[in-house]
């Protein structure tokens, strides 16, 4: 009973045990000056000279007001961030994300994959190139591209070209379409067979652009630098 009676001597008061070290206040002193949630990062310097200082997670006396105007913990200094709320969509900003559509990557049977158009002359020579997903159609961008030539007499291409709408809009502009119809039509297609050996060039056009491993292999992300290459490689093979 004795040591017992000495061992609860030495134990703290229910009080004590309760308060905090001497040094708390002393390695907490944002916390007794009351500073702002801005100043925490200040007192935090690299080890060395090269490596960047933290940055302040909020501007001074501000995180409660956003919190309290915005309704949320999601409110910032700027509003909202996108990927932070319910709303899937991307900022209306013009370095907004955008999804694989708007960098000409589509889904077809061999996976995600770009499709080059082109418009060449019989050297083989391209004078009109459009880049779009790999899933869209050939007969809805040969509008734009026969758009972009003048002084066409004959559009030879294969049975993806294949549409009255872009049959009738060839003849208004008095080019003669020649392209085989598909073996699903009802009613067959006649085409000039003599001319249609001639669309070998688009084939070794393309042939000529596939040597180069960039074209033939996509590793570009934007849309833009992807398309540059091809121009790029495009004047070199046939243009210089």
């Amino acid at each position: 009973m004795v040591e017992d009676r000495a061992f609860g001597a030495d134990e703290p008061t229910w009080p004590e045990a309760w308060k905090q070290p001497a040094d708390f206040e002393r390695d907490h002193a944002c916390a007794q000056e009351r500073m702002p949630l801005a100043g925490l990062s200040t007192g935090i310097r690299p080890p060395h000279d090269s490596v960047q200082s933290f940055q302040s997670l909020e501007r001074a006396r501000n995180l409660a007001g956003n919190i309290r105007d915005g309704g949320g913990i999601l409110a910032t200094a700027t509003g909202s961030v996108a990927g932070q709320h319910a709303r899937q969509s991307a900022p209306l900003c013009r370095r907004r994300k955008r999804g694989a559509s708007e960098q000409a990557i589509g889904i077809t049977r061999g996976g995600r994959n770009s499709k080059i158009h082109a418009l060449v002359d019989k050297h083989c020579r391209p004078w009109v190139l459009i880049l779009t997903p790999g899933n869209i159609a050939d007969c809805t961008v040969a509008p734009e591209c026969v758009s972009m030539m003048s002084g066409i007499k004959k559009l030879l291409g294969d049975k993806a070209y294949d549409s009255n709408s872009l049959r009738k809009s060839l003849r208004a502009d008095g080019i003669e379409p020649v392209i085989p119809g598909r073996a699903n039509r009802k009613k067959p297609i006649h085409h000039d067979k003599d001319a249609y050996k001639g669309r070998n060039v688009i084939e070794r056009c393309y042939c000529r652009l596939k040597d180069f491993r960039r074209i033939a292999t996509r590793y570009d992300k934007l849309a833009r630098n992807y398309f540059s290459s091809v121009c790029l490689v495009a004047a070199v093979a046939y243009w210089l």
